[in-house]
């Protein structure tokens, strides 16, 4: 097979990995990546959470222009500004979950790796492609 046709060295597996040690390594990286998912859905929680609270400024606006002031008052007041969680707004809980569980689940899952298989990442994946992929044909080259 030429040179080509075969995955990079960062992709093979080192030696002396067993089969069930790239398939837990490749378990804890579909974890980390549904964890990176969890974060991406919070970082769009807090884009709208905040995005809505700018959206009060124009209904606080509207209802004043109607005559009531009441519920403007009230709005403006009670919901503007809230926190979303006791003593927090949604970059603080971003923060917290980005610099606590995020970055602790990113450092074992890169220890795993440094410690198993040389740092390289996506060896389950890697293979899979190996096993899948029809040779010789475009579009299923082994890299770019």
């Amino acid at each position: 097979m030429p040179s080509d046709d075969r995955p990079t060295p960062a992709h093979c597996r080192p030696a002396g990995v067993t089969d069930e040690t790239v398939e837990a390594l490749g378990k804890l990286s579909e974890a980390l990546e549904t964890v990176e998912r969890v974060r991406g859905h919070l970082y769009s929680m807090h884009q709208l959470t905040g995005k809505a609270d700018f959206l009060l400024d124009d209904a606080v606006e509207l209802f004043r222009a109607a005559g009531h002031d009441a519920i403007a008052d009230r709005l403006t007041t009670d919901l503007i500004g809230r926190n979303v969680i006791g003593g927090r707004w949604t970059f603080q809980l971003v923060e917290e979950y980005d610099d606590g569980y995020y970055a602790e689940f990113r450092q074992l899952e890169r220890d795993a790796r440094d410690t198993l298989a040389g740092g390289r990442r996506h060896l389950y994946e890697a293979e899979l492609k190996e096993r899948r992929r029809t040779r010789g044909r475009p579009g299923h080259e082994a890299r770019p």
